[in-house]
């Protein structure tokens, strides 16, 4: 009888497991991964890059709205540098989307570029997409790609 009431009770303690796994964590990590990325605009805005180098994974990588390929250190290197400067910045999350400890992120975003950047002064709308993981029991950005879109042509 011992032996039965444990096994209910493993039984029991791993259902309930499954069931935060798939609910409440998802919408805990659902919030937390949209308050990192308010924290990411407000790092670029405050031109803080010890902000971005938090919330970054060390092995993170971009493919950026000037359609290179960078890493995080090139990355920290152009916001030390005042090459990439930001002087607005508007996010909207049109799709999040948590499966486990990886999170799917994808939007728009309205970009007022500064600093030595090509198109300084200018907003750009751009369409991007970014990963976050869980790692070392936090969620850091691991990917991100962004591009401009063109403006609509003329009628």
């Amino acid at each position: 009888m011992t032996r039965a009431v444990i096994a209910a009770l493993c039984g029991a303690v791993a259902i309930c497991a499954a069931g935060q796994r798939a609910g409440a964590p998802a919408a805990g990590a659902e919030n937390e991964v949209r308050r990192l990325s308010q924290e990411e605009i407000d790092g670029f805005l405050k031109k803080d890059p010890q902000v971005v180098e938090r919330l970054w994974s060390d092995d993170f990588v971009v493919t950026n709205p000037l359609n290179r390929f960078v890493n995080k250190q090139q990355v920290l290197g152009m916001m030390k540098s005042g090459f990439l400067v930001i002087t607005g910045y508007q996010r909207n999350i049109e799709y999040l989307r948590v499966y486990g400890d990886m999170v799917i992120m994808a939007g728009t975003e309205a970009v007022t570029w500064g600093g030595r950047m090509p198109n300084a002064g200018q907003t750009e709308n751009l369409r991007f997409t970014a990963v976050w993981m869980l790692q070392h029991g936090r969620w850091q950005e691991i990917a991100r790609h962004a591009n401009t879109v063109p403006p609509a042509p003329a009628s």
